[in-house]
């Protein structure tokens, strides 16, 4: 009996490693203290066997300076914060009254201190500057040095990209976000030299380049504000020219799945496309977007994976496999209303949830504990949604559902819900007084 039962205890507490060890797009993503992983436009330097992942802590929910975070983990999944990189200065333009935004590491084999660049702007986004700091370790804190607009031009969202070389080169949308530039650093990866690439009329931003096989892919979006539009990847045999017409990396109506580019990190033969979700009435709440990066075909296309593991020591990825559940076959009440549409995944959704309408989802397998649950939606609005979500006729949780661009996109967002062992009920629109986003289907996991 008692080795029975430990036994059930072993392979429970395995269950729950395997729930927690995982990469969950959209998801509210917490440290080794349990605090939400504020590392917003980040970028990642890898330094021995140790990822260190920088960006802007909006948990104050504003785009003024508040700090330039700093996170490490052997792992990419488990983050342990560290002190802060970067602290606001009165009197400069890393004070809290600037903007310090997108902040980006290499490191400066010659002089072996780590170099920190950043967009460093006014509140008002008028300076357009990029900024520059340097530190002896990884996570500094790091000493500014100063802010400038590169070779006198103007710079706002940029990236930076150190080659095999040891050349580093600045990526920024340059003359009022129209033209792109990539442009050579100094060797002390102070300063800037010269323009190797200048795309006229491109209007990229959140850019990133990760090189394989010899060749340059640029990866970035366009710019449309806090709203996500179809990022793109260009490619070139050479970084000084010679790039390819844009390309998308993701369905495009879905908006890169409603993501940014923040950083592309090779991993293997493959890479990670990391993003970011911005939420601009709530910085702080702004989620993460990591998704696979195949290059099976020789150009990047994201894995839309809604659960994954990464192994970095092999430089693998694996999609967790769940089992879907469709939303019309669902007990439907009050004014929820079937919906016939191609884009839905069989041909059909349920609607008119909230205000009076649910839809349960019947017969829901569960291991017991914690499960992750992707909910696919269609929210045709401008705003986002949300819908409440009760399992087992328990308490509700609510789930933001961002706009998805129009009512025939469908994408995804996570919960993690406590099934019981076997069979599970899973209510949806209850207790809301507004209306919910059109479900499609939800994946269990």
């Amino acid at each position: 009996m008692f080795r029975f039962l430990a036994l059930a205890l072993a392979v429970f507490a395995i269950f729950v490693k395997a729930q927690n060890n995982v990469i969950v797009a959209g998801a509210t993503w917490t440290d080794t203290s349990g605090n939400t992983i504020q590392a917003h436009g980040g970028g990642i330097l890898k330094v021995g066997s140790t990822f260190y992942w920088f960006g802007e802590d909006k948990s104050h929910n504003s785009a003024l300076f508040k700090a330039v975070s700093c996170y490490s983990s052997s792992d990419l999944v488990t983050w342990s914060r560290q002190n802060d990189a970067l602290s606001p200065i009165s009197g400069t333009m890393i004070s809290t009254s600037n903007i310090v935004e997108r902040p980006k590491v290499i490191f400066n084999q010659k002089n072996q201190e780590y170099v920190m660049w950043f967009h460093s702007d006014s509140s008002n986004y008028g300076a357009a500057m990029v900024g520059v700091a340097t530190a002896k370790s990884p996570c500094g804190p790091y000493t500014y040095k100063s802010s400038f607009k590169p070779l006198g031009a103007d710079s706002r969202d940029e990236g930076l990209f150190l080659d095999d070389d040891t050349n580093a080169y600045l990526l920024y949308a340059s003359d009022n976000n129209q033209n792109f530039k990539i442009t050579r650093l100094d060797a002390d990866y102070y300063n800037v030299t010269t323009v190797v690439t200048q795309m006229n009329g491109a209007t990229l931003e959140a850019p990133g380049i990760i090189k394989k096989n010899g060749k340059y892919f640029l990866i970035a979006s366009h710019t449309s504000g806090w709203d996500p539009n179809p990022n793109k990847f260009f490619s070139s045999s050479s970084i000084s020219g010679g790039w390819t017409s844009e390309a998308d990396i993701a369905p495009s109506a879905t908006r890169t799945w409603f993501s940014q580019n923040a950083y592309d990190l090779p991993l293997g033969s493959n890479g990670i496309y990391m993003g970011d979700r911005w939420r601009p009435s709530l910085l702080g709440s702004s989620s993460y977007i990591w998704y696979p990066l195949d290059f099976s075909s020789g150009n990047p296309t994201i894995v839309h994976a809604d659960v994954w593991n990464v192994n970095v020591q092999a430089g693998t990825y694996s999609a967790v496999t769940g089992t879907s559940y469709e939303a019309e076959s669902g007990t439907l009440g009050g004014s929820a209303t079937l919906l016939s549409d191609s884009s839905f995944s069989g041909g059909r959704a349920v609607g008119y949830l909230g205000h009076g309408g649910t839809v349960t989802i019947n017969k829901v397998q569960g291991n017991g504990g914690a499960h992750w649950v992707a909910l696919y939606y269609a929210n045709g609005d401008s705003t986002w949604r949300n819908v409440t979500v009760s399992v087992n006729g328990g308490p509700s949780t609510l789930v933001d559902q961002p706009n998805t661009g129009g009512g025939h996109v469908i994408i995804s967002v996570p919960v993690k819900l406590t099934l019981n062992n076997g069979a599970n009920q899973i209510t949806f629109g209850s207790s809301q007084t507004n209306y919910a986003a059109d479900l499609d289907k939800i994946i269990v996991f």
